[in-house]
């Protein structure tokens, strides 16, 4: 028993936007208590985004081919994402500003669904 019309057919949600955090390699006591830094920054704010943002974290150490194609001069890296568009980008780590309320302004409005035509 379904619970949807046929007339009106259940489309998927949309994708979340994704913030990617590209990591150096970790090296040494200073590298880290910097990872430490930032998984700690990253943990909170995924809880601040809800749904609307996916946090990714990509270690160049793990996928050196993926950071570098990024182009970032410095890392940490944030690159904002969304629907395959870049909407933000920021190098090293943020400091004092409501990241999350700045993220989630970058979002585009999400676009209303077409109905299937049968």
């Amino acid at each position: 028993m379904s619970l949807v019309p046929a007339s009106q057919p259940m489309l998927p949600a949309p994708d979340p936007a994704m913030l990617l955090v590209l990591l150096p390699p970790v090296a040494g006591g200073e590298g880290r208590a910097q990872l430490l830094a930032v998984n700690t920054l990253l943990d909170g704010l995924q809880g601040r985004l809800g749904a609307a943002i996916r946090v990714l974290k990509i270690n160049e150490a793990s996928h050196p081919a993926v950071v570098r194609s990024f182009r970032a001069p410095q890392l940490p890296a944030f690159v904002l994402v969304q629907q395959g568009i870049e909407l933000w980008r920021q190098q090293g780590l943020p400091e004092g500003e409501d990241l999350a309320g700045l993220l989630l302004s970058k979002l585009r409005p999400a676009e209303a669904p077409v109905p299937e035509v049968s």
